[in-house]
């Protein structure tokens, strides 16, 4: 049965040639197009596209279509006209529906998902590490120095030289580099190199002493000054909030930079798959700039947004409220992200019992539990979601703990939104007793993959085998009804959906490598890491209704890779070209 509606577009400003239009929508049958997809064709839904350019109307065919939908797992062609899906089904019915003017796509065979969704990255972040001083995949100390002594050849005396990415864990020996091994190579300028993780930085004599560093300094709320045991005198090592005594120094990056930084992210991210990025922190200054590019028709890629908190910015977004619509329907800004603890790595995340690999300490608290409830109970209040960053085994009941207390103190009729939606941003390490209070609660674990493929090279030591048990627990999340939204944490990680959707699975190093105490039991299949990446991150913006799957009246959101992720080998995912980007209906990317 066909059901025909018509929409009239209210009008609305800095609009013009908006036309009736006319959606068929015909791939079910009536009986199971739910009052919900119906709405999705309601004048609420072009109200938030209709400044935009019309996408084309677009048919893709002939490929593998996984919709994430358990009530049509599978396709053979999908429709969309005005960047909405209209049509799932057989070939030879969404093609007879398809109008002449549509452009049809034969995907020759390649796999098609519902748009992938990287639910924790800095974008802008990602661009700076295209752009500035990558030290991503430096395998020795002697490297670092020899790629150091290249850019200092490049830059002038007086400049400061940032650069990011080393990570020790793989060296030989693994040791956090000093601020001598530095010296050896630049003593006349001021260095800082901060570690992948961002949590920890190296500086050079000259940045320090830039900064009054010295023995007597005393170490930070949240951040700790590593010191020469022998002497006394600081290594050049700092920790978390410590970083802040020198980067604070470091000139800022000018709005021509940091456009430049997000178009480079956004542009990278779509070209590997992305369609939606979850903005794990940032300003309103670069709000306003992602509105810049949106404006300029150079930002396709969908950004959902968390401002950093607490503290002004935060603020302003308690004050204002969530702004779902913020230039268009790319930019949702309704999240406040925070932290409690630091990075496993540099022994920052803060553990319940000491790191095994050093006794003497169990981590950082960045924020105390009543720094951070008054933001807390206001963000309740006001409808804004709460992503806090937890690794540590500590910071994560800390937080589950915290977002309880709050729960119980603002009941259901005082919130704006009664679901909120609260989010752990990593969740890495848990003890068992807590892992059951995620579903409990209604807490969304959001994880990246790819750490466990990166930790396992030094996690164990951190940790030892004991608490190995609740790490990277997906399985046993998922098993206890928690919902797990998988981003990347770029530039921290590579950032590339293959590589997370590869970890998920396999739970190995990119070179197959796993160690025998790994608890690869804790690999999920290939649905729940197509799920993880796709649905999931969609419930965590409170997009599911829209976003997340290949349903009739949600929006026409494609990921297509030359391989079939669902079938072929672990090491295969690896190999996969990601083939076509589409989102709103719009290809954004095309690969030749």
């Amino acid at each position: 049965m066909h059901v025909q509606i018509i929409v009239l577009p209210l009008s609305v400003a800095n609009c013009e040639g908006l036309k009736l239009r006319q959606l068929t929508f015909t791939s079910l049958p009536l009986r199971t197009l739910s009052l919900r997809t119906l709405c999705f064709t309601t004048l609420g839904f072009l109200m938030a596209t209709a400044c935009a350019a019309a996408p084309q109307s677009l048919a893709l065919f002939n490929g593998k279509i996984y919709t994430g939908n358990p009530a049509q797992p599978r396709a053979e062609a999908v429709l969309a006209i005005d960047g909405r899906i209209v049509a799932v089904g057989t070939r030879n019915d969404v093609l007879a529906r398809t109008p002449s003017d549509a452009r049809r796509i034969d995907l020759k065979g390649h796999s098609l998902f519902p748009g992938f969704t990287d639910a924790h990255a800095h974008l802008a972040g990602i661009g700076f590490r295209d752009l500035m001083f990558d030290l991503e995949g430096v395998a020795s100390l002697a490297e670092l120095k020899d790629r150091l002594r290249k850019r200092v050849s490049a830059t002038d005396p007086g400049d400061w030289i940032e650069g990011r990415g080393w990570l020790e864990s793989r060296w030989n020996p693994a040791k956090f580099p000093i601020r001598n091994d530095l010296d050896e190579v630049a003593a006349d300028r001021a260095v800082v190199l901060t570690r992948a993780d961002g949590h920890a930085l190296v500086a050079n004599s000259l940045a320090l002493k830039r900064a009054n560093i010295d023995r007597d300094t005393e170490d930070p709320p949240g951040g700790k000054i590593e010191k020469d045991p022998a002497t006394g005198e600081p290594t050049g090592m700092l920790i978390d909030e410590a970083m802040k005594l020198v980067q604070h120094l470091i000139p800022s990056p000018t709005d021509a930079e940091i456009l430049n930084a997000l178009e480079s992210g956004a542009r990278r991210s779509v070209r590997l798959g992305w369609t939606q990025l979850q903005y794990a922190g940032t300003s309103w200054r670069e709000v306003d700039l992602l509105c810049q590019l949106r404006a300029a028709g150079k930002l396709n890629l969908r950004v959902y947004v968390a401002i950093d908190g607490p503290g002004t910015d935060a603020d302003r977004l308690l004050k204002e409220g969530p702004s779902l619509q913020r230039c268009g329907d790319r930019v949702t800004v309704r999240a406040i992200k925070v932290y409690i603890d630091g990075a496993l790595g540099s022994r920052g995340a803060a553990l319940l019992s000491p790191y095994n690999d050093a006794p003497g300490t169990d981590g950082l608290l960045v924020n105390s539990a009543d720094t951070l409830l008054p933001t807390f109970i206001a963000a309740l209040k006001r409808g804004i979601q709460i992503q806090t960053h937890a690794i540590g085994d500590r910071g994560n009941r800390i937080i589950l703990d915290l977002y309880g207390k709050t729960f119980a103190a603002v009941p259901a009729a005082q919130r704006a939104v009664k679901d909120p939606r609260w989010r752990i941003e990593h969740a890495q390490v848990l003890s068992p007793l807590d892992i059951p209070r995620f579903a409990k609660l209604g807490v969304i674990a959001s994880m990246q993959p790819s750490h466990a493929i990166g930790d396992l090279f030094f996690a164990p030591q951190r940790l030892g085998a004991d608490r190995l048990t609740g790490a990277y627990a997906w399985r046993s999340l998922l098993d206890a009804g928690a919902t797990i939204a998988a981003g990347s944490d770029a530039p921290v990680e590579k950032g590339d959906p293959r590589i997370e959707f590869y970890a998920a699975v396999a739970r190995r190093s990119i070179d197959g490598f796993a160690d025998a105490n790994w608890h690869l039991e804790q690999r999920v299949s290939r649905e729940q890491a197509l799920n993880m990446l796709t649905l999931a991150p969609a419930v965590a913006a409170f997009e599911e209704q829209s976003r997340g799957s290949i349903e009739i009246g949600k929006q026409a959101d494609f990921s297509v890779f030359s391989s079939d992720l669902m079938s072929v080998s672990d090491a295969e995912i690896l190999q996969a070209e990601p083939v076509l980007t589409v989102i709103g209906g719009e290809v954004v990317y095309e690969r030749n």
